[in-house]
């Protein structure tokens, strides 16, 4: 069994550079192969190995799959990689539709990642200070022959805040660094330990399988760049030790946000704030809305001081505590792959049959561990707080957002899934007319002329609901890419 090699993956697969606060993310378009492939092969790409002393600068890569066409990978290799990766995020329709890509979000209207506009590759540039000097360092010969720039996403850093003004960043998969989970079989409890073949390619995932990926004859690696792939040894693995990049540009609607749930708390404050946490699922502060459990979470570390992140819905089956639709709960609903906790064989065997009858919603969810991503997404344009957002907006006001990353070895089961089945789906645990309320469209969906309304359960009482919930998120721009490890990256600039 092969230990992860942190000097070959890249950094961000383990780190999130958090400390390194500016970062821009240029995305290009390939002029000429052979320069790009030239200013690649000395590119000072950022592995994961751990060090003492923190980095000042980061620089991470990732291609897209007309990229690694364009720097003359050669097709049949580049077939090797997902369904998902190979169409792009704005290639289909379907696939448009599914995520929830239509009408503001269409891709025709995206400023990147729509017909045309697709980038062969995006540069990940972060820094402690002087982010511009560190852009101008990595562009050394040849990268005005090789690169036209054709977007650069911003960021900005708003402390521990997304736009709306909600703690983020609590809650991320713990991936299993020493490969010690093993294959887990109808667990019972949910867990916070993810298979590492969840996050990167090469490795067995949660159904303890290897996620195709291109795996080359030793005479397409003259130069054994290549590991061996550990599932079949005579083959070469170029998707060993790296992993898919999602990015989507994400505007939000922060004033309409803070002034809808003015509108729907009546002008009370308290209300406004209690009303904008059951969209969320926690406090502005992190807190979640759910109790403490009694009992530790695998793969949770509850820090001093720091929002509390150790909980399930068990203790929540109605949700009148916890909103069904909130959207925390959506994006995880931390679940097991039986309900109800049965213990011993005969118990076990009956939840599989369905005995006794699971909570109404309950089998319409999927086991939460085979749909994990890693997020590492930075915020973009200047804060706005709950209360300057109730005011009438200035001239020229600027947009504010999320430039939305996540990483994961499978793009269609975590992140198109979740978008889909969990966040953008109107019968998520059983519901009907209502989406995600920060990320719905509110557009129809197939029979469901409404989605537009979000319930808050309410024990003993008729759910309190809200109607005409507005888009508060808008998408502009987005793409798949491929990140590979340092070994690939090499074998990528030497194949053309």
């Amino acid at each position: 069994m092969r230990a992860p090699d942190f000097n070959d993956m890249q950094g961000l697969a383990r780190f999130g550079y958090g400390k390194l606060t500016e970062a821009c993310y240029p995305l290009l378009r390939i002029r000429d192969a052979a320069a790009a492939r030239a200013w690649l092969a000395a590119a000072p790409v950022s592995n994961a190995e751990f060090r003492k002393q923190p980095p000042e600068t980061a620089l991470q890569i990732g291609f897209t799959a007309p990229g690694l066409r364009a720097l003359g990978v050669p097709d049949a290799t580049v077939a090797g990689f997902s369904a998902e990766f190979l169409g792009g995020m704005a290639g289909e329709t379907s696939r448009s539709r599914r995520l929830g890509d239509i009408g503001a979000s269409d891709p025709s209207k995206w400023r990147w990642g729509g017909a045309g506009e697709v980038p062969d590759l995006v540069l990940m540039l972060f820094a402690k200070e002087n982010l511009d000097q560190w852009r101008q360092a990595v562009q050394t010969a040849p990268w005005n022959e090789a690169f036209e720039v054709l977007h650069t996403l911003s960021t900005s850093d708003m402390g521990d805040q997304e736009p709306f003004g909600f703690r983020d960043g609590i809650s991320q998969p713990d991936f299993d660094w020493k490969r010690e989970k093993g294959k887990a079989d109808n667990t019972i409890v949910y867990s916070n330990i993810v298979a590492l073949g969840e996050l990167l390619l090469g490795y067995p995932n949660e159904y303890g399988k290897y996620t195709d990926r291109p795996l080359l004859d030793p005479a397409a690696d003259p130069s054994g760049d290549l590991l061996a792939a550990e599932d079949q040894p005579g083959l070469r693995d170029l998707g060993c030790n790296g992993t898919y990049l999602v990015i989507r540009e994400m505007e939000q609607d922060v004033r309409g946000f803070w002034q809808y749930l003015a509108r729907a708390a009546g002008d009370d404050p308290d209300e406004r704030y209690r009303l904008g946490a059951a969209m969320v699922g926690r406090t502005v502060d992190g807190e979640p809305l759910i109790p403490p459990p009694g009992e530790s979470i695998a793969g949770v570390d509850e820090a001093p001081g720091q929002p509390r992140n150790a909980f399930t819905y068990d203790q929540d089956p109605r949700g009148t505590r916890c909103p069904f639709g909130a959207h925390i709960r959506r994006a995880n609903p931390r679940n097991a792959d039986l309900f109800g906790r049965p213990s011993g064989p005969i118990a076990k065997l009956g939840s599989l049959l369905g005995i006794p009858r699971p909570q109404f919603g309950d089998d319409l969810m999927a086991s939460t561990r085979f749909h994990r991503i890693l997020r590492r997404g930075r915020e973009y344009g200047p804060k706005l707080s709950p209360e300057d957002a109730l005011q009438p907006p200035p001239d020229g006001d600027p947009s504010r957002g999320l430039q939305f990353a996540c990483l994961g070895a499978n793009i269609g089961r975590p992140f198109e899934f979740v978008q889909n089945a969990w966040l953008m789906s109107t019968k998520f645990n059983g519901m009907t007319e209502e989406s995600d309320p920060l990320l719905g469209n509110r557009a129809a969906v197939g029979d469901c002329p409404v989605t537009a309304n979000f319930s808050i359960p309410r024990e003993g009482e008729v759910p309190h609901r809200l109607t005409g919930v507005p888009q508060f998120v808008t998408v502009r721009g987005g793409a798949y890419f491929f990140m590979p490890s340092i070994r690939a990256l090499r074998h990528i600039v030497r194949s053309g």
